[in-house]
Order: C-alpha cells, then sequence, then structure tokens
C-alpha cells in the first residue's frame, strides 16, 4: 500500500505575524501552539514563525515574517492571489454574522455575492490582504 504525505499546516507569508495568527485564532477559534502565544505581559513581539492549532491540536496554519509582501491586485491579475482558503457556513444568517465579524477583526470585503441563488458568498481580504471566500455551500 503506498504512503503519501500528510499536510501538516498552510503558511500565509505576513509582514505582521502576530497579527495576522490573531485575526485568525479570534475568526476561526483556533489556539497558539506551545511556545507560541503572545506574551504574557503584554509586550509587543513580532516573531518571525507562528503556528496555530485545532481544538484536537492539529497544525492548520501558520504564519511566516517576509520583509514585503505586495498585496494581490485580485479581481485583477497584475499581482495574483495565488492562494486562498475557502470557509463555510451553514446558512445565510450565519454568512452575515461571520462576515460581519470578519470585517470587526480588520478584514477587507472584496466581493459581495450574498444574493446569489446558487452559492452566496463573500470575497474578503485578512489584514495582510489574504482573500478568503466565505461561503454557504
Amino acid at each position: 500500500m503506498a504512503e503519501y504525505p500528510r499536510l501538516n499546516q498552510t503558511v500565509l507569508d505576513t509582514t505582521r505575524p502576530r497579527e495576522l495568527a490573531e485575526f485568525y485564532r479570534r475568526f476561526l477559534g483556533l489556539t497558539y501552539r506551545p511556545g507560541d502565544e503572545p506574551p504574557a505581559d503584554g509586550a509587543a513581539d513580532e516573531p518571525d514563525w507562528l503556528v496555530l492549532r485545532n481544538s484536537d491540536g492539529v497544525n492548520q496554519l501558520a504564519f511566516q515574517r517576509v520583509d514585503r509582501l505586495p498585496r494581490t491586485t485580485w479581481p485583477e491579475h497584475d499581482v495574483p492571489m495565488q492562494l486562498h482558503i475557502d470557509l463555510t457556513v451553514p446558512d445565510r444568517a450565519e454568512l452575515t454574522r461571520q462576515r460581519e465579524q470578519a470585517e470587526a477583526l480588520g478584514a477587507e470585503l472584496l466581493l459581495d455575492r450574498y444574493d446569489d441563488p446558487e452559492e452566496p458568498l463573500y470575497v474578503l481580504a485578512d489584514p495582510s490582504g489574504h482573500p478568503f471566500c466565505l461561503f454557504v455551500p
């Protein structure tokens, strides 16, 4: 029987790993890998690498510091998005609630397809500019 590589996590480049990790931690209900938590004294930190895990302790997202990150120009292709995350919710009410939550945490709305009868959808950008889709499948 063939063995396959196991997907460990998805890594997002960012100029501000802590800010982006906090956005996804709060939005998706994830937790830091032990040792990656913010300093207890509230001091500012900007590590090179952070990992978030789900409630089962499985790595989900990692954040890698880069010196610069050109923001995607999507839907134009001058600077492509190269990767995006798809997130689903069960119904339109939750879609609206989660869009509002994402925006309150610093996301920016890029596309509003809420009225699409087949697949209500929002495309948002996280605080580092990475697009993500939020939709009812």
